[in-house]
């Protein structure tokens, strides 16, 4: 029998996950919250590009909570605990990409913890947050290398995005300060992204048998060598053109875990910069040791139609495995491989 789905907000990602929602075979919507009042009534299947399902959206939250869905794909921009613990208190399970419930919750405040574990347990339910990063690169892959190994060194992993095609001005230009003079870049967007990314790593440092004890984050920026002409605009020479921001887990003194979000303009940066096309790199110190590099192999005129995938899919498909999950707060590590055929039967 199919699993009764909500849709939680239709943003870039969402409308993503809603037309996988629509397309699973075991998967059947019942219900969309939708926030702008502009897409009220309107049928999800047009909200997504798909025909026409009979399902239309509704900013009425009671509506939604009335449906009584086995799952909700929660991706609100913002958290509102009390939201999830409605949902989790009646007993509908929630897969969501809210950071804050990586790594058991622990970016919740202890009373916002409490209420949520409580309500799994008055409605036997379950939650689990995943994306694709934080998510799929911070754990589902690396789990995997780790397999591999007894004793561990060192996991790097590095995020490349080149925004050179990205045709947003304003987000390029003021709010990440692209094109500006490199006093004005504020170093302490590091530490911000390690309150994303901090609860995920440290889970992995925890995997590979050394504990983080300590955490430290630097941003720094590259300049451009020569005026350069992007989508979005244009870059000065001297300007800022790269960005790097590398937050570093250690345990005793030595680096276990690393990420470094690597964010450019153009390859033609002083210093020179190891800028490699949009994707991941896992590099692996260990037994048996790893260099993977995982490029996306799609245009980047097209990247704004491919993206949303990467971060909308694995909730989907996480989503018969959360149903049948025990209660609580639940962690990749507590789930078999999330993959498009769903868990074996038993």
């Amino acid at each position: 029998m199919p699993l009764r789905i909500v849709q939680w907000a239709t943003g870039n990602i969402g409308i993503r996950a809603l037309r996988e929602v629509i397309r699973h075979p075991d998967l059947d919507l019942v219900g969309v919250l939708v926030y702008d009042p502009e897409k009220e009534g309107v049928d999800a299947g047009v909200l997504c590009g798909e025909p026409p399902v009979g399902v239309a959206a509704t900013t009425d939250r009671a509506a939604i909570y009335a449906l009584g869905a086995d799952c909700v794909v929660y991706m609100a921009r913002a958290l509102d605990v009390d939201e999830v613990v409605t949902l989790l208190e009646s007993g509908t399970n929630v897969v969501t990409t809210r950071g804050e419930f990586f790594a058991g919750g622990s970016e919740l405040s202890d009373e916002d913890r409490a209420r949520i574990v409580a309500a799994c347990a008055q409605g036997g339910s379950s939650i689990y947050a995943t994306g694709s990063s934080p998510g799929f690169i911070t754990d589902a892959l690396p789990f995997a290398l780790l397999s591999m190994q007894r004793h561990v060194e060192l996991i790097e992993i590095d995020e490349f995005a080149n925004l050179s095609k990205r045709d947003s001005p304003n987000l390029l230009f003021e709010q990440m300060g692209f094109g500006r003079p490199p006093e004005s870049y504020n170093p302490e967007r590091a530490s911000y992204l390690l309150g994303s990314f901090g609860p995920a790593l440290g889970v992995l440092a925890e995997a590979a048998g050394r504990p983080v004890d300590e955490w430290t984050a630097v941003g720094e920026v590259a300049l451009a060598r020569e005026h350069t002409s992007i989508a979005a605009g244009d870059l000065e020479a001297g300007t800022v053109a790269a960005q790097r921001n590398r937050m570093v887990g250690l345990s005793d003194g030595a680096a276990v875990v690393q990420f470094t979000v690597n964010w450019y303009c153009t390859t033609d940066v002083e210093p020179a910069w190891d800028l490699r096309a949009t994707g991941w790199r896992v590099q692996v110190h260990g037994d048996a040791p790893f260099d993977i590099d995982m490029a996306f192999p799609v245009p980047l005129e097209d990247f704004a139609t491919f993206m949303p995938a990467y971060t909308a899919i694995r909730p989907v498909n996480a989503i018969p495995y959360i149903c049948a999950a025990s209660p609580g707060i639940v962690a990749t590590m507590d789930l078999p491989p999330i993959t498009p055929a769903g868990p074996r039967a038993s």
